[in-house]
């Protein structure tokens, strides 16, 4: 079985059309277990009760920024192992010396294409199958 098989997904992003262009590249790469969120908080509560592989998050959200969400997920205990895809339009050096610094293990610059995303994702969690 590929590990596109298995792969849990959370994508979050506050923006309904972002987070729609984010499931419709997942699904073409075969990635069909997936669920969103609209800010890093409701995120945090999901995991809490079904657990992800793989989190890709946006960066600019209210109430939780991406970075805030990695702060959160890094800090606990059951969520501290999962992977951490950073999305943002702007990938300034500071912004990635801080995602680095948080435990960030990827981050992609918006606009993406499908096979940019599927080539960033495959370097955290390994060839999709």
């Amino acid at each position: 079985m590929a590990l596109k098989d298995n792969l849990k997904v959370l994508v979050v992003d506050d923006m309904p059309t972002s987070r729609g262009l984010i499931v419709q590249a997942l699904e073409e790469m075969k990635v069909w277990n997936n669920s969103t969120e609209n800010n890093g908080q409701t995120a945090m509560e999901r995991l809490a009760k079904e657990p992800a592989h793989l989190i890709l998050s946006d960066m600019n959200m209210p109430v939780m920024d991406g970075l805030e969400l990695l702060r959160n997920l890094r800090a606990n205990r059951a969520t501290k192992g999962v992977g951490f895809i950073l999305i943002t339009g702007k990938p300034t050096p500071d912004l990635v010396a801080k995602g680095r610094s948080l435990g960030m293990n990827n981050m992609i610059k918006k606009p993406f294409t499908t096979p940019q995303l599927k080539a960033c994702i495959e370097q955290v969690v390994g060839p999709l199958g």
